[in-house]
């Protein structure tokens, strides 16, 4: 790093910062992308970091980048950069003479990883507490050159994410949320254009906590996620002086209703948020990189190398219905079709008829499902005895009304406003900061685990109370919220220190908190609900755009009722992730059982290359409706294509693979072996023509490449 002229250089090979030092001393991020790229694509002229307290207000046009907030006043004071092992760290000090205001602004970065980790620390060094109201994680001015022709070919990207019909990415030019404008007046603030806010507990509600910026000629193109496991987020991608510009926050005043007394000697700290950067190879590259830097920087586990495959009795199987008589043949015809996990979805604790949601809590299992003297031990001993490990399902953070324990612990163990504990469809709402809420949970895992020996909780989350707790004197319902969030994560970190072999898998009415706080600590995603086979390909073929493949959970759910090619369907929508096995397997026909354990099979056979692969979609990142989806992972010698025909489509498709232009390959069929596809591959187009003669059918295919010549 060097400072020449007032410019500070920061970065490694695959990633090249400049901020620039005006001579008032305000530092201006003025290139971020490849080093030996033209130096210095300039941007909007915005701060490193923006920051509201009340009575520091934002400027007439009521934009968040404009005016007088705290940001545009903050001075460079030091920087400092850093190497941790692969990371390299560049923090940017700055200061508020006038109101004493600090902001450490931390840049990191993977080395050889085109990623930026952004988070802020402010700290109060003046004498008068200030009060604030939002502070952005990541300020980037400089997405585009201020070119009003580079605002005209970029394609904004977000993903609207609904239970049931997940990950579902959208694609629209930037100029039809900022227009062009034209006339005598020329607009050097920011101004209206195109911002996602999260809401509520679910983090990815509505919409997943991603965004993304592609020009749709050069392939330059942005993805950024916001790691937060909370509602309480925005992001916005708009235009100020005839450049494109991100802003990422966590919760704010405005949209969120969070407000933070900053006094004097107090810390805050920014949700964190990262930036993935390709210079010319599309949204895949970017998203590729996204995955190598998720990899990097989440917890290490096992299970994230292991890939064992996992049956549960929940979808379209038991539904939350299960007992020592319905689970026994089912614990046999998982582990005939090769399970290594078996896990007991909702309902075990369940002595009421049908009537346990608003008394759950403790947590104990219903003897009338579990009948005998070993109780729900006996399915737990049949798992063990076949081989597989046990798992269960746990909803930790909610206290039925009807729950004991929601009258042994005290009301500040609860979300509350206004005094009153938050109530939401029968429940209760745990607040993690407490310790008797903690030490509560702390109980039941090592309970389930120590003394049961269950090798995987299924943690879900099925209720939003709201915008949060406001359970201290004077604190807004987002800042509890924040503060309930970042204790979640503090637990997590705690079970998983205590018990470092169990697996735990994040869901919240399937993907409705699917986000990279919770991911970067637990070891699977539920991506779905959804029970409609057909329906479930476009969102196993998304997955890999919000997790990576080895954490992404799909369901493979074969019904005695299904025709082979559905069976097949099903089964390949897991391949390239981690296969959920549910369904009625005891009840399958011969021919339908032994094409679920030839998936199982080839799943094994390939799994262990699925850690160290990036994916692509050779169809572009699939719609709702695609009649043809398709998702590959790739490793440096091999290529993995999953395809969907669905109903109504073509019988053939054209599928692309860039990263094999000019490459001789041989393409086989690993599943299902009774296919009658056929593929052709041409290297000059990197095109894969592929005919699937039915509908609805799926493939798993590898594309090896060969030897100049070979066939």
């Amino acid at each position: 790093m060097s400072k020449e002229q007032g410019t500070l250089h920061w970065g490694h090979e695959a990633l090249h910062l400049e901020i620039v030092l005006d001579t008032d001393g305000s530092p201006r991020l003025a290139h971020l992308g490849l080093p030996g790229e033209a130096r210095r694509i300039p941007g909007a002229s915005l701060p490193l970091v923006e920051v509201t307290a009340a009575g520091h207000g934002r400027g007439w046009s009521g934009n968040h980048l404009v005016g007088t907030e705290l940001g545009g006043r903050l001075r460079h004071r030091t920087h400092q950069a850093t190497r941790d092992g692969d990371w390299h760290t560049l923090t940017v000090h700055l200061h508020d003479p006038d109101t004493g205001l600090v902001a450490e602004v931390a840049y990191r970065s993977p080395d050889g990883i085109p990623v930026l980790r952004g988070e802020v620390t402010l700290r109060n060094e003046g004498r008068t507490t200030l009060h604030l109201e939002s502070v952005s994680s990541l300020v980037v001015g400089c997405l585009t050159p201020q070119d009003p022709a580079a605002i005209d070919a970029a394609d904004l990207l977000w993903a609207e994410n609904d239970w049931l019909a997940e990950c579902r990415w959208q694609r629209q030019p930037m100029r039809l949320t900022t227009p062009s404008l034209s006339g005598r007046v020329s607009y050097g603030h920011g101004r209206a254009g195109f911002a996602l806010n999260g809401q509520g507990t679910w983090s990815s509600c509505g919409h997943l906590p991603m965004g993304g910026l592609t020009d749709r000629i050069t392939g330059r193109t942005w993805v950024w996620q916001i790691e937060h496991n909370g509602g309480g987020w925005r992001w916005e991608c708009e235009e100020r002086d005839n450049a494109a510009y991100a802003a990422l926050f966590g919760p704010t005043d405005t949209h969120h209703g969070w407000r933070h007394p900053l006094e004097p000697g107090a810390v805050f700290r920014t949700v964190p948020v990262a930036l993935s950067f390709s210079a010319d190879g599309g949204p895949d590259a970017a998203f590729a990189a996204l995955t190598r830097y998720r990899r990097v920087q989440r917890r290490p586990h096992a299970d994230h190398q292991r890939l064992p495959v996992i049956f549960n009795d929940y979808m379209n199987c038991l539904m939350g219905d299960p007992t020592t008589e319905k689970l026994l043949p089912l614990i046999d015809a998982a582990a005939d079709a090769g399970a290594e996990y078996f896990v007991i979805d909702a309902g075990w604790y369940d002595g009421d008829n049908g009537g346990w949601w608003d008394s759950v809590g403790a947590w104990e299992p219903a003897d009338s499902r579990f009948p005998g003297e070993r109780g729900i031990h006996e399915a737990l001993d049949r798992i063990r005895e076949r081989g597989m490990v046990p798992g269960l399902w746990l909803e930790p953070e909610v206290i039925g009304v009807r729950s004991p324990v929601a009258k042994s612990l005290p009301d500040e163990a609860f979300f509350r406003r206004d005094g009153v504990r938050v109530t939401e469809a029968g429940r209760h709402h745990l607040d993690l900061r407490h310790p008797a809420a903690r030490a509560h949970l702390d109980q039941v895992v090592d309970r389930l685990v120590g003394e049961w020996g269950v090798g995987y909780l299924k943690l879900d989350h099925n209720i939003d109370p709201g915008s949060g707790t406001s359970a201290h004197p004077g604190e807004t319902p987002g800042a509890g919220l924040l503060g309930h969030n970042r204790a979640h994560l503090d637990w997590l970190d705690g079970i998983l220190d205590r018990c470092p072999h169990l697996v735990v898998e994040n869901c919240s009415s399937g993907g409705m908190r699917w986000d990279h706080a919770l991911l970067s600590r637990v070891q699977l995603q539920s991506t779905s609900d959804q029970q409609n086979l057909h329906l479930y390909a476009p969102i196993a073929a998304s997955a890999p755009t919000a997790v990576t493949p080895e954490q992404g959970a799909v369901w493979a759910y074969p019904q005695p009722e299904d025709s082979l090619d559905e069976v097949a369907f099903t089964m390949a929508s897991a391949l390239l992730g981690r296969i959920h096995l549910s369904g009625r397997m005891a009840e399958l026909a011969p021919e339908a059982r032994a094409l679920v354990h030839e998936a199982v099979a080839a799943y094994k056979a390939v799994r262990a290359d699925l850690p160290h692969a990036v994916p692509s979609w050779p169809l572009g990142l699939p719609a709702w409706e695609d009649p043809w989806i398709a998702l590959a992972l790739r490793t440096p010698a091999t290529t993995y294509l999953t395809v969907w025909r669905r109903p109504g489509a073509d019988a053939s498709a054209a599928l692309r693979l860039p990263h094999l232009r000019d490459t001789a390959a041989r393409v086989d069929l690993l599943y299902p072996s009774v296919s009658r596809a056929v593929s052709a591959w041409t290297p000059g187009t990197a095109e894969l023509s592929l005919t699937l003669p039915t509908a609805p059918s799926a493939v798993l295919l590898r594309i090896t490449p060969t030897d100049a010549g070979a066939s």
